[in-house]
């Protein structure tokens, strides 16, 4: 288990929000935290701390609205300066767009409504990316929420369309084919701090602990508010899965330091 720090940007600065309330702008988004530091600043306190593999997320939408997205881009490009090669870009980005937060210094990029049509799959939008950034650098976002049936599924267009897509054993081995890694959130329990989605963890797990080939990255963020909730997630997944931490980190306003959770995290490891 590792502790992948993240770095959520909306309207143009550092925030935590709780990520089922992002929209375009009718309603009003839930914000747990607004930083006045530039993402950049961010960014250095993860290069210092030895901290890789974390991701930067742009939170609007390009086309719903196009100033507050190039206000996020002008933010996360300088956090992946200011570590190049140690953070993840993801949010808004397609064919067109991955190289640029490639060449500005993301690792990989990370995405999810693009490759999606209609709430089906689409293999042609996943060669294009794969293509365009190369299948070394992309990971796939499975954000997903729980149905009645108990069954999660993933979401796209910041976690409001559900799509057919149902995590199992056997979806998460066909599309660990096709990228480096996968970023999931719990969708339901993201930025609410009131504990993790243990039955997703557990599915997670799982299907890490059955493989029989290359172990693969896999990062899962939701709900994580106290050092208990790292213990759980490594006794449901074997302490195969990385972690995100987000509103509860003392850096967006929580009370968990980041040199305690990263400690935790490799103790459990």
């Amino acid at each position: 288990m590792r502790l992948r720090p993240c770095i959520d940007i909306h309207n143009g600065h550092v925030k935590q929000v709780v990520g089922s309330t992002v929209n375009d702008g009718r309603n009003r988004v839930r914000e747990n935290f607004v930083s006045f530091s530039p993402a950049a600043n961010y960014a250095r306190i993860y290069r210092k701390k030895d901290l890789p593999g974390g991701h930067v997320i742009l939170l609007d939408s390009a086309a719903e609205k196009p100033e507050a997205y190039e206000a996020d881009r002008q933010q996360a490009f300088g956090a992946l300066r200011a570590y190049p090669g140690g953070l993840q870009a993801g949010g808004g980005i397609g064919p067109e767009n991955c190289g640029g937060f490639l060449d500005a210094g993301a690792s990989h990029v990370i995405v999810t409504s693009y490759v999606f049509t209609d709430g089906r799959l689409d293999e042609g939008r996943l060669r294009k990316i794969q293509a365009a950034a190369g299948p070394e650098h992309l990971v796939l976002d499975l954000s997903c929420r729980r149905e009645e049936n108990g069954d999660f599924t993933v979401c796209t267009d910041r976690w409001k369309k559900r799509t057919s897509l149902v995590l199992g054993a056997d979806t998460l081995e066909q599309l660990s084919l096709e990228c480096a890694e996968f970023l999931i959130h719990a969708s339901d329990v993201e930025g609410r701090r009131e504990g993790i989605e243990e039955d997703l963890v557990k599915l997670l797990g799982n299907w890490l602990g059955s493989r029989k080939e290359r172990p693969f990255p896999v990062t899962y963020a939701g709900g994580v508010h106290s050092l208990e909730d790292l213990g759980r997630i490594a006794a449901c997944s074997g302490g195969r899965l990385d972690v995100t931490v987000g509103s509860a980190l003392d850096l967006f306003g929580g009370e968990l330091t980041l040199d305690a959770l990263a400690a935790e995290a490799a103790r459990l490891s």
